[in-house]
């Protein structure tokens, strides 16, 4: 998904705020999920009455969140790697790694994100077996 709203992101204008509903859009997500990251303190919209309004500041930390929660990142998780990329400045400007949000992990972070989903990958895989079986028994005893 964020590989589409990235390049339906470029062709908004970096200087131009975006309303909600063009972030929602943009991104593909919805009024209150732009709502709670906004109350978690991950995005900082510019307010004018009741209207919020987006700058490339939050475009590039929305990519950021997205990225993250496609890469297993829990949002406290998010809310950190983000607040060390914007303190050492590379969140910012126009460079192609700026919604690089893997650029500030280290190797034992990296490990422990890909042991997490692998583990959460058993789970499933485990789960989706578990399920077929019962589906099949299901299956069985509405054919005798």
């Amino acid at each position: 998904m964020l590989d589409n709203s990235t390049a339906v992101a470029s062709h908004v204008e970096p200087a131009d705020p975006c309303s909600i509903s063009d972030m929602a859009r943009i991104y593909g997500v919805s009024l209150r999920t732009l709502r709670f990251y906004e109350d978690r303190g991950l995005l900082a919209p510019q307010r004018q009455g009741t209207a919020r309004f987006y700058n490339a500041n939050n475009r590039t930390r929305l990519e950021l969140i997205l990225k993250g929660k496609r890469l297993g990142f829990t949002l406290a998780e998010i809310q950190d790697l983000i607040a060390s990329r914007f303190k050492h400045g590379h969140g910012q400007g126009n460079g192609s790694d700026k919604a690089d949000l893997t650029s500030g992990l280290d190797g034992h972070q990296i490990e422990a994100q890909i042991a997490h989903l692998e583990r959460q990958r058993s789970e499933l895989d485990d789960a989706l077996q578990e399920l077929r079986q019962a589906l099949g028994k299901l299956q069985q005893s509405k054919s005798a």
